[in-house]
C-alpha cells in the first residue's frame, strides 16, 4: 500500500526527514512514532501530498505521490492533527461539503455521507453546529470527513490529541474497527494506545528510522536491563550486599519506604528473570519478604531507550 524510498526534505540547512525507506502492506494498522521534531508530521504531509520532498520517491496503491498526485490522493483519506473544520456548519451539512470538494455527487455522495457519520457514530448529531460539539465528536467528524471518498488509506496524525480517557478508548476501538476494512498509518503520542492497537510500529528520531517491527519483536529486541521490584524485612546494606552478588544483577538501588520493610529496585540483565534466586536468598537468610515483582518492559521502555539523548 506504501512504498517509500529514500524520502528526505529540508528547510533550508535543516534535515527535518532523512533518506527514509519503509513499506506498509495493505490492511495494517501501522503505529509511526518519535519524540517532538523527530519528522514524523513532515513525513506525513509529503505522503499526503501537501509538501513536496526534497529527494525520493513515495508510492501509495501504486501511484507516485508527486508525479501521479491526483489519482494517489483519491487513495487516501487524511485527518491532520488539528482538524480544520467550519464551526458555524452543521454535521451533516459540513460532509455534504466536504464530499462535494471530493467530487462526490448526489446518490453516491448521500450514500457516502450517511456510512461515515454512521460509523464514526455521528447520525445523532448530523443536525448540531460543529461549534456545540465536544472535542471528541469533533474528531469524529473530521474522521468521517477523512472517509468520505472512501479511501485505501487513512493517515490520522495524533487522532486522540486532547481527549479524555473515555473518548480516546472511543477513538481507539473505532480505529480497530476501520482497520478491518483499511490500511492505516497512525501517528501518536500515547504508546500504551499503539501497543494496543497497532499491528506493525516504525520509530523515528532526528528525522531517520530507528526501529521497525511488530510491537512484540520490538520489546523483544530490547538491549536494556530488566527490573525486578523486592520488599524484604531485613537489614538494608546487608540485603543489598548479597543480591547484588547474584548472577545476572546489574545494579540494585534502595526505594524510599514509609514503614520498616526495605524496597529495592534491581536492575537484571536482559532477558533474565532472576526472582528465583532472590526468593532463595532470602529465605537462606531468614529475610521475611512481601513482595516479588518482575516488571515486563513495554513499547514505552522501547521507544526511551532508541530516542533518549542521555
Amino acid at each position: 500500500m506504501i512504498d517509500v524510498k529514500n524520502l528526505t526534505k529540508r528547510y533550508g540547512r535543516h534535515t527535518a526527514v532523512k533518506d527514509i525507506s519503509f513499506q506498509v502492506s495493505s490492511g495494517k494498522i501501522v503505529g509511526f512514532l518519535g519524540p517532538n521534531g523527530a519528522g514524523k508530521t513532515t513525513t506525513l504531509r509529503m505522503l499526503t501530498g501537501y509538501l513536496p520532498p526534497t529527494s525520493g520517491s513515495a508510492e501509495v496503491a501504486g501511484y507516485d505521490i508527486f508525479r501521479q498526485s491526483l489519482k494517489a490522493r483519491r487513495k487516501i483519506g487524511y485527518m491532520p492533527e488539528n482538524v480544520p473544520l467550519y464551526l458555524d456548519m452543521r454535521v451533516r451539512e459540513y460532509l455534504k461539503y466536504r464530499a462535494q470538494l471530493k467530487g462526490l455527487k448526489g446518490k453516491e455522495a448521500r450514500q457516502n455521507i450517511w456510512e461515515a457519520m454512521e460509523l464514526c457514530d455521528l447520525i445523532d448529531v448530523r443536525r448540531k453546529m460543529i461549534k456545540t460539539l465536544s472535542k471528541g465528536f469533533r474528531q469524529r467528524v473530521g474522521l468521517a470527513d477523512a472517509l468520505i471518498h472512501q479511501p485505501d488509506l487513512l493517515v490520522l496524525d495524533e487522532p486522540t490529541n486532547g481527549l479524555d480517557p473515555n473518548q480516546i478508548r472511543s477513538i481507539r476501538n473505532l480505529i480497530k474497527k476501520l482497520g478491518e476494512k483499511h490500511t492505516i498509518l497512525l501517528s501518536t503520542h500515547i504508546l500504551s494506545e499503539v501497543e494496543m492497537t497497532c499491528d506493525h510500529v516504525i520509530i523515528v528520531d532526528e528525522g531517520k528510522i530507528k526501529a521497525t517491527g511488530s510491537p512484540s519483536e520490538l520489546i523483544g529486541q530490547m538491549r536494556a536491563a530488566g527490573k525486578i521490584t523486592v520488599e524484604l524485612l531485613a537489614d538494608p546494606e546487608i540485603s543489598a550486599g548479597a543480591i547484588s552478588r547474584l548472577s545476572s544483577v546489574k545494579k540494585v538501588i534502595q526505594e524510599d519506604s514509609a514503614d520498616d520493610w526495605t524496597r529495592f529496585s534491581i536492575l537484571v540483565d536482559s532477558g533474565t528473570d532472576t526472582r528465583e534466586k532472590i526468593a532463595n536468598l532470602t529465605n537462606q537468610n531468614g529475610w521475611p519478604i512481601r513482595t516479588l515483582h518482575r516488571h515486563t518492559a513495554t513499547l514505552e521502555d522501547v521507544f526511551v531507550e532508541l530516542t533518549r539523548k542521555d
